[in-house]
C-alpha cells in the first residue's frame, strides 16, 4: 500500500491500460496449482525504464526432460492474464533452440506508460511440474522538470511544483507540512453510494469501477458458518517490515485447518508461524514485505473464509539535512545527509544557478521517494597567472612491455596538474610514476600493457588549457595453442558433430587472421565450414564434421608488429565401414564356423571388436549372438535348428560406435551326420566272400541318409579298403574277392550330405572260409495246417531254409514228381512253389526235402483246392397236411472238395413261379415248410452250400403241393392238479448287525410258505406288539424290522417266526448298538 499526501491507496485499485484483469470476486477462488518445482533456468529480472521506452523480459526453460513444450502465462499483479492484452504496446514471443534444448519466452513492452509500472508474474506448467517467478517494472519520468508530488504519490496525474518556488525557499527555515494520513477505504465504507464518485475524484482514484466491486464484496452479508465461530476480518493492514496476526475461532477444534496464499497452501516456516490457543487458530506473518500483499484464505473442512492483507510502505524521510559548504578551488569536499530507511533509493542532482566573476553558486538537490530538500554550496575562485606551454605532450608508439614516458613543460612552474587517460584520472602506483619538478611534469610507466593505450591529457590546476597526446601500444601477433590442451595439437571430433575451435590470439593492433587447409583459404562466409575472428580469439566452426575434414590446418596472423603461424591437426573419427560379407567355412548339426575380413576403413579409431547376428532365411528378424565384443575375425554360432537355412552378418565396433551391418552371408543349412549304424553282424561267409548285414542308424537327422559305405581291413594291417565304390542303400552287402582263409575286420559308415557318420566295426575278425551248416526248413506258421485255395486262384508258397553250402532242394507230391503246371524256384535260403491257376487236381500232400552233403531235412505241405458243390439229389414232397409241406432230399454227388455246410430251400407259387427263399443255411436233409397259404399250389427247389458258396444250380420237386382247407377238431388235453402247499422255510436268514445309536437300523430276512404264513418279531424271546419304536414290513416274502433311533438298550437277540397250517420256522440274530 502506498501513502501519498492525504490518501492511502491499494495498488490493486489502479487501472492498467492493457486490460481490466480478473474481477475481484474471483480472488478467493482457490487455484489448483501443481506442486512447485524448478523449471525456469533463467528467470525474468526486475527493470526500470523511462516513460516511452522499451523493455524486454526473458524466461528460459530447459527441455531436456520434457516431451512437449511447457505452458507459460504472464500476469500483471495478482490476476491480470496478459495473453489477451497483446497488441501495440505488448508482444509475447516464443522460440526453441534445438542444439541447447532450451525454450525461450519473451515479454516485450513497447513505449511504456507510467501506469505500466508494478509487479509482474511468470508461471510455467508442464504436467505435474510448476514454477513461477515475480519481477517488478519501474517507470521513470524522463522529463528534466522535477515533479515533487510524484515522490509522494504514485498516481499518474499530479500538478508540478514550480522550480522557482523551491529555489526561493529558505531551506534552513523550510518545514515539511504535516498532512494527516487519511484511509480512503474507511471513508468509502461509511459514505453513501452517491458520494463515491466525489470521494474518488477528491483523492485521485481513477479506477472507480474496480473500487465499487471491491466495496460491494466487503458489504456482502456473511452466512452463518458451522465451522467458524469467528471468521477472518475482510482486510488487514501491516507496515512493511512489521508483523501481522490472522486469527480465526473454530466451532469444532478437531477439524483440519489449512492456510492459503493466492490459492497456494502455506507451510510452517520462520516467516509463517501457526499457533493454537483453545479454539483459536492464529497465523503470524513476520517481516511483512510487498510480496506479502496478497489474498489469504483458510479452510476448515469444506468451509472457507478469506481476507486480504495490505502491506503499507512507510515514507522515506531525510533525518539529517545537508549543510551549506564554502570551499576553494582544487579542494575536496564531502556532502552528507541521513535518511530514515536503510537501502532507500536516493538521487543526487547538480544545478548551476548563476555565476559571477568571483564566485559560483551551485545548488545540490537530494530527494528520495517522498521528501525533497534543497541546499546551496558556494565556490570561491581567485585570479591566477596566465599559463605558458614550453613543451607540449608528444604522441608515442611503444611496443608491449616496453617503458612508456610522457613529459611536458609549463610555466609557471609551481602549478600542479592532473593526468587523465580517456577522461579517467591517472594516479601513481607501483607501475605508474608521476613526477613534478619545477616546470617539468612526467608520467612514466615501467612496463606498458595494452590497457595503457589511449588519449592522455595533462590538466593544470586552475587553468582551462590542457595538453593532450595519443599513446599507441603495439604487440607482435601470437597464437596461443597451449589453450587447446591437446596432445600434439591434435583435435579429435566425431563425424556428424559440430566443431567450434576457439584459439586465443594476441597482438596490437588486432592482427589479420587467415585459416588455411592445405592451399585453400577458409572464409568467414562458408556455409558448413567457416573461420571467424574476434578481439581476443579466432574461431574455426565446422557445423557437421565429415571424414574429408581430417587434415592439417594452418593459422596465419599478421599486423604491423610482425607475423605468427601455427598448425593444428583435426582428426575426424567415425564409425567404421561395414565388413565384407562373412564366409561360412564349416557347418555342423547346430553350429557353423564363419570367418571375415576387417573393414577397409576403421573410422580413424582402432577396431575394438565385432558383433555377429543371424536370422532364418525366410525371416526378417535378426538376432544378436554375442553381447561381448568378438576380438577375432572368426566365430562359431551355435544352437541353430538343423535343416533350417540361415544367414549371418557382421558389425564392426570402434570407440565411436557400431558400423552398418555387412552384407549377409550366403544361405547355409546346418546339417549333422547320422549316428553310427547298429547291429553289424556276419550274414554269410564263403571261401572268397563275406556277407554283412546291419540296421539303420538310430538318429538320421534332417540331412537324411544317402547310403552306406563298407570297408574292410586285413588283420595285421591299418589300411582300410573300400568294398563298394558306390553307396549302397540296402543294409546288406557282400564283400567279394577276398583271399581264402584270410582274417578281416569290417566297418560300415552311414553317408549323408553332412558327411560320413562314425563307423560301426565288427568286434572280432572274420575268417574267410565256408563252414558246413546242416539244413533246416523253417515252415511258416500258416503252412503248418491245410493250405486251402479256391479253384482259379494263385498259389505262391515260400519255404525258407538254412544250410551251408547251398542245399539241394527236391519236391514230391504223394511220393511222385510234381506236375509240370507247378513251378518251383530255388535260392540259397528258400524255395518257392508257384501255381498260376489252381485246379482241384493240385490238391494233395507235397513233400519238400533239403540236403547238404549227408544232412537232409524234410517238410510236408497239405494243399486243398476247393470248388462249388453240385445240387442236392432226389428232392421230393413227403407229405402235405393243413398248411404244411414235408420235404426230403439226398446230399449232392460232388461236394466241391469241401464239406457241405448247409442248404437253401426256396418256394414258388404255381401261378407266378416267382421263387422266394424259405430258409437258408439249413443243415439237415428233410424239412417241414409251414404257414403256406390255403388254396395255393407250390413248387420247391433246394441249393447245396459249402465253404465256397451255393451250388450253381438247384434241384426242384417234380410234383406240386396243393394246400386244401379241411375241418378242425379240438382235442382237450387232460391235466393233473399240482399241490403247491408247503410249510414255512426261511430262504434268507437274519444276520448279526452292528448299529450306531441315534441312526435307524433294519433287520431283513425272506421266507417261503403256502398258504401265506403269519410273521411274529420277538426281542429276547418277547413278542414285539404295538411298540411305536418298531416298524414291521412284509412284501413278497421279504420280512423287515425297522428300529427307529436305537440306543444301547435296544441291543439283544431278535427273532423272526413264521407260522402257517403246515408248520412253523424261525431265525435269530444279534443286534449290538454302539453309543
Amino acid at each position: 500500500m502506498y501513502e501519498c499526501g492525504k490518501c492511502v491507496l491499494s495498488p490493486n485499485w489502479l487501472v492498467w491500460s492493457l486490460g481490466d484483469g480478473q474481477p475481484p470476486e474471483e480472488i478467493d477462488k482457490q487455484i489448483e496449482t501443481p506442486p512447485l518445482s524448478t523449471l525456469l533456468i533463467e528467470k525474468p529480472q526486475s527493470g526500470s525504464i523511462n516513460v516511452g521506452g522499451d523493455i524486454n523480459f526473458v524466461a528460459k526453460v530447459e527441455a531436456k526432460d520434457l516431451l512437449r513444450k511447457p505452458t507459460i502465462k504472464w500476469f500483471k499483479g495478482k490476476w491480470m492474464d496478459l495473453a489477451s492484452k497483446t497488441g501495440k504496446h505488448l508482444q509475447l514471443k516464443e522460440s526453441f533452440d534445438r542444439f541447447t534444448k532450451i525454450h525461450t519466452f519473451e515479454m516485450h513492452i513497447i513505449k511504456a506508460k507510467e501506469n505500466y509500472a508494478g509487479n509482474y508474474r511468470c508461471e510455467v506448467n508442464y504436467k505435474d511440474k510448476f514454477d513461477s517467478c515475480s519481477f517488478d517494472l519501474e517507470i521513470k519520468d524522463g522529463s528534466q522538470n522535477i515533479d515533487i508530488r510524484s515522490a509522494f504519490k504514485r498516481s499518474h496525474s499530479h500538478d508540478l511544483w514550480p522550480l522557482t518556488v523551491l529555489l526561493l525557499c529558505d531551506v534552513r527555515e523550510h518545514k515539511q507540512e504535516e498532512v494527516p494520513e487519511v484511509d480512503v477505504w474507511e471513508i468509502l465504507k461509511k459514505a453513501r453510494p452517491d458520494e463515491y464518485e466525489k470521494i474518488a475524484f477528491t483523492y485521485g482514484i481513477t479506477d472507480l469501477r474496480g473500487l465499487l466491486k471491491r466495496l460491494k464484496k466487503t458489504k456482502k452479508e456473511e452466512k452463518k458458518s458451522e465451522a467458524f465461530s469467528k471468521r477472518l476480518e475482510p482486510a488487514y493492514q501491516a507496515d512493511k517490515g512489521g508483523k501481522i496476526r490472522l486469527v480465526v475461532d473454530l466451532a469444532d477444534p478437531t477439524v483440519e485447518l489449512k492456510w492459503y496464499k493466492n490459492g497456494q497452501e502455506i507451510r510452517p516456516t520462520p516467516k509463517y508461524i501457526f499457533e493454537h490457543k483453545g479454539t483459536q487458530r492464529i497465523m503470524v506473518i513476520n517481516n511483512c514485505q510487498i510480496n506479502d500483499d496478497a489474498a489469504y484464505s483458510v479452510t476448515a473442512g469444506e468451509e472457507k473464509c478469506t481476507t486480504e492483507l495490505f502491506v503499507k510502505e512507510l515514507p522515506v524521510n531525510i533525518v539529517k539535512m545537508l549543510e551549506p559548504v564554502k570551499t576553494t578551488v582544487n579542494e575536496r569536499i564531502e556532502l552528507e545527509c541521513e535518511v530514515s530507511e536503510e537501502g532507500a533509493k536516493v538521487r543526487w542532482n547538480f544545478l548551476k544557478i548563476f555565476e559571477s566573476k568571483t564566485s559560483l553558486f551551485h545548488s545540490f538537490l537530494c530527494y528520495s521517494f517522498i521528501c525533497v530538500f534543497l541546499f546551496l554550496v558556494t565556490f570561491l575562485d581567485y585570479p591566477v597567472k596566465p599559463l605558458k606551454i614550453l613543451m607540449d605532450l608528444q604522441s608515442v608508439t611503444v611496443s608491449l612491455g616496453q617503458p612508456l614516458k610522457l613529459n611536458c613543460e609549463i610555466y609557471p612552474g609551481n602549478v600542479p596538474g592532473r593526468w587523465y587517460k580517456n577522461g579517467q584520472l591517472v594516479q601513481s602506483s607501483e607501475r605508474i610514476s608521476i613526477m613534478h619538478r619545477a616546470k617539468n611534469h612526467n608520467l612514466d610507466i615501467e612496463s606498458s600493457t595494452i590497457q595503457d593505450a589511449g588519449d592522455y591529457t595533462f590538466v593544470p590546476e586552475g587553468y582551462t588549457q590542457t595538453l593532450s597526446a595519443k599513446v599507441h601500444i603495439i604487440d607482435p601477433p601470437r597464437v596461443h595453442l597451449e589453450a587447446l590442451n591437446a596432445q600434439d595439437n591434435t583435435v579429435v571430433i566425431v563425424a556428424g558433430n559440430k566443431l567450434r575451435l576457439e584459439i586465443p590470439i594476441s597482438g596490437e593492433p588486432a592482427p589479420r587472421v587467415v585459416w588455411m587447409k592445405g592451399e585453400r583459404v577458409i572464409l568467414d562466409s562458408g556455409s558448413r565450414m567457416r573461420a571467424e575472428t574476434f578481439a581476443d580469439h579466432t574461431c574455426l566452426t565446422i557445423d557437421i564434421a565429415e571424414r574429408e575434414d581430417t587434415g592439417n590446418y594452418k593459422i596465419v596472423l599478421q599486423n604491423e608488429a610482425g607475423e605468427d603461424t601455427a598448425s593444428i591437426k583435426i582428426k575426424v573419427v567415425d564409425i567404421p565401414d561395414p565388413p565384407e560379407a562373412p564366409l561360412v567355412t564349416d557347418v555342423g548339426g547346430d553350429w557353423c564356423t564363419m570367418t571375415w575380413e576387417p573393414p577397409r576403413y576403421d573410422g580413424g579409431s582402432p577396431i575394438l571388436g565385432y558383433f555377429i547376428e543371424r536370422k532364418k532365411k525366410q525371416s526378417s528378424r535378426w538376432m544378436r549372438l554375442n553381447f561381448d565384443l568378438c576380438k577375432e575375425t572368426t566365430f562359431e554360432p551355435k544352437k541353430m535348428i538343423e535343416g533350417v537355412p540361415y544367414e549371418v552378418r557382421i558389425f564392426a565396433v570402434n570407440a565411436i560406435g557400431v558400423s552398418k551391418p555387412s552384407e549377409p552371408s550366403k544361405p547355409f543349412i546346418p546339417l549333422a551326420v547320422t549316428s553310427e549304424p547298429t547291429t553289424l553282424v556276419v550274414d554269410d561267409v564263403t571261401d572268397t566272400t563275406v556277407t554283412m548285414k546291419w540296421r539303420p542308424p538310430d538318429t538320421i537327422g534332417a540331412a537324411g541318409l544317402d547310403g552306406y559305405q563298407v570297408e574292410y581291413c586285413l588283420e595285421g594291417t591299418d589300411e582300410w579298403i573300400l568294398a563298394n565304390k558306390e553307396l549302397t542303400e540296402k543294409t546288406r552287402y557282400t564283400i567279394t574277392g577276398l583271399p581264402v582263409e584270410a582274417k578281416i575286420l569290417v566297418r560300415v559308415k552311414a553317408i549323408n550330405a553332412a558327411g560320413a557318420s562314425p563307423p560301426r566295426t565288427t568286434q572280432h575278425s572274420i575268417l574267410v572260409k565256408e563252414v558246413v551248416e546242416p539244413p533246416k526248413i523253417r515252415i511258416p506258421r500258416h503252412l503248418k495246417q491245410t493250405y486251402i485255395r479256391k479253384v482259379g486262384e494263385v498259389v505262391n508258397l515260400v519255404m525258407p531254409f538254412v544250410g551251408k553250402p547251398r542245399p539241394k532242394v527236391n519236391w514230391l507230391k504223394e511220393g511222385q514228381p510234381i506236375d509240370k503246371t507247378v513251378s518251383i524256384r530255388n535260392s540259397d535260403c528258400d524255395s518257392i512253389m508257384f501255381i498260376r491257376k489252381a485246379e482241384r487236381k493240385h490238391s494233395g500232400k507235397y513233400e519238400l526235402s533239403v540236403q547238404v552233403e549227408n544232412h537232409i531235412d524234410t517238410a510236408t505241405l497239405d494243399i486243398q483246392i476247393v470248388d462249388l458243390p453240385g445240387p442236392p439229389q432226389a428232392v421230393k414232397i413227403e407229405e402235405v397236411w393243413g398248411n404244411n409241406v414235408a420235404l426230403d432230399w439226398s446230399p449232392p454227388k460232388d461236394n466241391g472238395n469241401a464239406p457241405i455246410i448247409g442248404y437253401t430251400i426256396q418256394k414258388a407259387d404255381k401261378k407266378t413261379m416267382e421263387w422266394y427263399s424259405c430258409i437258408e443255411h439249413y443243415h439237415r436233409t428233410c424239412i417241414t415248410i409251414s404257414d403256406l397259404v390255403v388254396g395255393n399250389e407250390y413248387y420247391f427247389r433246394i441249393y447245396s452250400e459249402n465253404m465256397v458258396g451255393l451250388s450253381e444250380s438247384a434241384t426242384a420237386t417234380k410234383d406240386s403241393a396243393l394246400i386244401v382247407k379241411e375241418g378242425l377238431k379240438l382235442k382237450i388235453p387232460e391235466y393233473n392238479d399240482r399241490n403247491f402247499t408247503e410249510p414255512p422255510t426261511f430262504t434268507q436268514p437274519l444276520i448279526n448287525t452292528f448299529a450306531i445309536a441315534g441312526y435307524n437300523a433294519t433287520l431283513n430276512c425272506s421266507v417261503r410258505a403256502n398258504p401265506r404264513p403269519k410273521v411274529i418279531w420277538m426281542k429276547n424271546k418277547i413278542p414285539i406288539i404295538d411298540n411305536p419304536r418298531y416298524r414291521m414290513f412284509s412284501n413278497q416274502g421279504v420280512c423287515t424290522l425297522e428300529i427307529r433311533k436305537p440306543s444301547p438298550f435296544d441291543g439283544g437277540v431278535y427273532t423272526c417266526k413264521a407260522i402257517n397250517d403246515l408248520g412253523e420256522a424261525q431265525v435269530d440274530c444279534k443286534l449290538e448298538v454302539k453309543g
